[in-house]
């Protein structure tokens, strides 16, 4: 009377590797868009595009990642914009540290202090 072929524990059985198959194939994609950024570095093009090209690459990868083996996708929107607002801070908290402790502010105060007298006896 029943047909084992439309029971819910098979059901579940063909979703399910379904969705391995769907992350298999995210992780060969992420290995290409890797290969190709390996590729990219060794061609003989303008810094800023080759910057470009791997920034690019990197947040596509970057995507993949938290969409889908992190869950994004189906988690609720509330949760994407949390992960985000937790990305934004965490930016730009990295970005200030780099110009607080970057290279200019990592001179010493002597040289500083020799450098400006050199500088007021040369005017």
């Amino acid at each position: 009377m029943s047909d084992s072929a439309h029971s819910p524990a098979t059901a579940g059985h063909v979703a399910e590797e379904s969705k391995f198959a769907a992350y298999v194939q995210i992780a060969m994609l992420l290995a290409v868009i890797t290969g190709v950024e390996i590729a990219v570095i060794g061609l003989p093009f303008a810094a800023w595009l080759l910057i470009t090209v791997l920034v690019v690459l990197s947040i596509v990868k970057f995507m993949f990642v938290i969409f889908y083996f992190m869950h994004l996708r189906w988690d609720k929107v509330f949760c994407t914009i949390l992960f985000f607002i937790g990305l934004i801070i965490a930016g730009a908290t990295m970005w200030a540290l780099l110009k607080l402790f970057g290279a200019e502010a990592s001179v010493p105060l002597t040289v500083a202090a020799n450098t400006v007298t050199d500088l007021s006896r040369l005017v």
